[in-house]
């Protein structure tokens, strides 16, 4: 350590392994951990407390989704540290509570505590200011966005050049399944992360001077925890509130049906420039093709929606477009139904007898009905998808399926599914492939239009729907 500060902290292997990436003039980014008590938070604090002391007058951010909870555990473990290395409050460093700053007096540097929830009143993280730091360590990443952590990114330029440095950006966490999952975790294990990121898995088991009983009692959690906490699981099913079976997700993918049935076409267009626009071809409950194009302009997907109703012989009756955003253009121009997400779930009347019951339904809208209503047909192992798909197009697809959940179960109120928004922070994606998949139910529905479509030589003309 700088400045006559003896710090006698032997790492792990592993922590010793991202220690050095932390130095190298290399890595930009490192995710540490996996399972409880593998060294995570003290790896952090360690490479703050050495930064500040090596580095004069330079400024680092520690962060936490919670302002308290950093300030009840995280923040604890650094003044451990402090202590350890004879370091003395108002001495040798000044904390200054209501402001968030941690103060070094010897150097000047200084580590400011910085809350990253994503509150609704504030969705661009403008609290965070445009403050500079010379780099960042967030703990418990599985509780932040994915806003927050390319905020956190943004931020990293304070002195660079005057002490040598590039940007580093240290997470913390255990296994997770937000955009952690998809940035790091999953790269990782098919070894293609890029060359500035680095994942370092780490468990109880790695660490050799944490209490033997801390496993003992990790052993005693519950399932979904202790595949998480003690194995350090990235691959969990986390939430009993998912809609689709991921055992049921992947019996999809099976040979077709030969049965002669409707053909279907379901659209999802891209709305933003990262977002794929998803065409599917159905025969039936099977998918028989899936058509992907990203930053496509609308009359492009005209002509490949049009190509394929003429390919495979669909009526535009049997044709949906999202007709959110870009999509409504796409409904005017063929004439052919939309799907408003948000809009009433169907009611159907049922008749008893000499009098009709009113309609009963209990979904939040269109989307949810949806979506509940094909969950319970995948769970049954009534949809079927080509073996031979994509293998990119597959994971997705399964991964999409995978977010899928119930909104508020605990809540007396009408079914609902995970908004977009929210699916999107935890991904760094929207889930187009479900999106796409959910609305093959639309035709289930049976709405009633005031006007039909016939095919008459590659041109449409309209009649009266009886």
């Amino acid at each position: 350590m700088e400045n006559e500060v003896n710090l006698e902290i032997t790492l792990t292997e592993k922590q010793q392994i991202a220690w050095d990436y932390l130095n190298d003039h290399t890595t930009n980014e490192v995710l540490f951990g996996g399972g409880a008590g593998g060294g995570k938070t003290l790896l952090g604090c360690l490479w703050l407390l050495h930064n500040c002391l090596k580095y004069p007058n330079s400024r680092w951010l520690m962060g936490r989704a919670v302002l308290k909870n950093l300030r009840e555990s995280t923040l604890l473990t650094f003044f451990q540290l402090c202590n350890k290395a004879g370091l003395k409050i108002d001495l040798d460093f000044e904390y200054r509570q209501m402001d968030g700053i941690i103060r070094f007096l010897k150097t000047g540097s200084e580590i400011y505590l910085k809350d990253l929830f994503a509150y609704p009143s504030d969705p661009e993280f403008d609290s965070f200011g445009s403050t500079e730091y010379s780099g960042i360590f967030i703990d418990e990443g599985s509780q932040i966005t994915s806003k927050a952590y390319n905020i956190c990114k943004s931020r990293i330029r304070y002195k660079l050049e005057v002490f040598n440095l590039i940007p580093k950006l240290l997470i913390c966490t255990n296994p997770t399944k937000n955009f952690l999952y998809y940035e790091f975790y999953k790269s990782f294990k098919i070894n293609n992360l890029p060359i500035y990121k680095k994942f370092v898995p780490a468990l109880v088991q790695d660490n050799q001077y944490i209490s033997p009983y801390y496993e003992e009692n990790l052993k005693k959690l519950d399932r979904i925890s202790k595949e998480r906490l003690l194995f350090g699981n990235w691959e969990y099913n986390e939430d009993e509130n998912n809609l689709f079976d991921y055992d049921k997700i992947i019996e999809m993918f099976r040979p077709l049906s030969k049965v002669n049935e409707q053909v279907y076409l379901t659209i999802d267009v891209a709305r933003f420039g990262s977002d794929f626009s998803v065409l599917m071809v159905w025969k039936g409950f099977s998918v028989e093709k899936i058509l992907t194009y990203k930053k496509q302009s609308t009359s492009e997907t005209r002509k490949v929606i049009e190509n394929l109703m003429q390919t495979y012989n669909i009526p535009l009756n049997n044709v949906v477009v999202d007709e959110d955003g870009v999509g409504g253009g796409l409904v005017d121009e063929l004439k052919c139904r939309g799907f408003v997400n948000n809009s009433r779930p169907v009611e159907k009347k049922q008749t008893s007898g000499e009098y009709t019951k009113p309609a009963i339904h209990n979904f939040a809208n269109l989307k949810s009905q949806c979506y509940f209503m094909l969950a319970d047909k995948v769970n049954k192992g009534e949809i079927i998808i080509y073996p031979e798909i994509n293998p990119q197009i597959k994971e997705m697809l399964i991964e999409d399926l995978e977010q899928i959940r119930q909104k508020d179960p605990d809540k007396d109120g009408k079914l609902a599914v995970t908004p977009k928004e929210e699916i999107k922070e935890r991904m760094g994606r929207s889930c187009d492939f479900s999106d796409c998949m959910m609305m093959r139910i639309f035709f289930e529905l049976k709405m009633p239009l005031a006007f039909g479509f016939i095919r008459l030589n590659n041109s449409f003309k309209t009649q009266k729907a009886f």
